[in-house]
């Protein structure tokens, strides 16, 4: 271990669609699937929450 391991890039954490994942590990593939799933899981809720306002206003509206 050397004293400037800080200066040594970090690998990258985010998943981007379409990369090659033969270089990937299990682990780093287990990662990423937890990743994308808390992401899936934070985009369904913003959408109910859209959508939940959006029926809010039509009934207004209507």
């Amino acid at each position: 271990m050397s004293l400037f391991d800080d200066d040594l890039p970090k690998k990258k954490t985010a998943h981007e669609i379409g990369s090659d994942l033969s270089l990937l590990s299990v682990d780093e593939l287990t990662a990423r699937i937890a990743l994308l799933t808390e992401e899936i899981a934070r985009l369904e809720a913003e959408r109910e929450r859209k959508s939940a306002s959006r029926s809010a206003a039509d009934k207004l509206f209507r």
